[in-house]
């Protein structure tokens, strides 16, 4: 490690971790220390972040005084919102490990949070990385933050979907309005999203599918002939359609909590758990 090599990645970093200590100390003087958990992420940055990258960005992250407990780096591949990881299984395991030991090394040499773990964003539904992270994890007897909000988002309309009736036409409708206004939903998320408008039923043909139909289309099941993955992750960035519907959305999950519950459960503990912390 070079001084120019530093120099490099200071000057590509600093600013963004130091809003970062600004932003921490902000937090902390309103909710008081302790009482919240930092992250600080890069996963959206042009080009994934080498061991040393990291090992700068935690040194700076431990100048600015962030008791830092989950860092999410961008790691080589694509981690598309809702499906599986895209990219070299191989690759990504060697980066993953190399990872785990900058974090083991910051801790001790910088005096971060014996708790502090890699963040891996956009997480849910990366069924092919989950035995490389399983096996880096218990080389380093360490642990991971796997951010899962959005899959519990499309298995909640998986479950309305299923229930039928309301439940069915519900889902129904956020799909037309997803398609409607896909321009706009997709924009932010234009990195982390591969959707082919070709794969992208009409909402006319949507209204006349089955519950089973719908499930099928929308459940990530690759090895199904009738899963699609474009009408996946577009529902996945609708997830503000159902927000502006407030208390409909909310009390239909009540309704059918039974159901919903089923495949949430389902998939957080079976999909994603179990692969990770209890084995194959």
């Amino acid at each position: 490690m070079s001084r120019e090599i530093v120099s490099r990645i200071i000057g590509k970093y600093l600013a963004a971790i130091q809003e970062a200590g600004r932003i921490y100390r902000h937090i902390a003087a309103t909710k008081g220390a302790g009482n919240f958990v930092p992250e600080v992420s890069m996963d959206e940055t042009d080009a994934p972040q080498t061991p040393i990258e990291l090992l700068i960005i935690l040194a700076a992250i431990a100048d600015e005084r962030i008791p830092i407990q989950t860092i999410a780096p961008k790691f080589t591949g694509r981690f598309n919102k809702g499906v599986d990881y895209s990219g070299d299984l191989e690759q990504f395991g060697r980066e993953f490990s190399d990872d785990l030991a900058v974090i083991a090394f910051a801790i001790k040499q910088y005096g971060l949070p014996e708790n502090l773990k890699l963040s891996v964003h956009s997480g849910s539904d990366k069924f092919s990385i989950y035995q490389p992270i399983r096996d880096a994890l218990q080389k380093f007897n360490a642990g991971v933050h796997l951010k899962t909000a959005g899959t519990t988002w499309l298995e909640e309309l998986i479950g309305l979907a299923e229930a039928g009736g309301p439940g069915l036409a519900l889902a129904k409708e956020i799909y037309t309005e997803a398609y409607s206004h896909r321009e706009e939903l997709c924009a932010p998320y234009a990195t982390v999203i591969d959707i082919d408008p070709a794969k992208l039923p009409s909402p006319d043909e949507v209204d006349r599918w089955s519950s089973e139909q719908f499930v099928s289309a929308l459940r990530h099941d690759p090895k199904s002939s009738a899963y699609n993955s474009s009408i996946r992750q577009l529902l996945h960035v609708g997830f503000k359609i159902a927000a502006k519907m407030g208390d409909r959305y909310l009390s239909l999950l009540e309704q059918m909590e039974d159901t919903v519950a089923k495949n949430v459960t389902t998939n957080l503990f079976d999909r994603h758990i179990k692969p990770l912390f209890l084995g194959a």
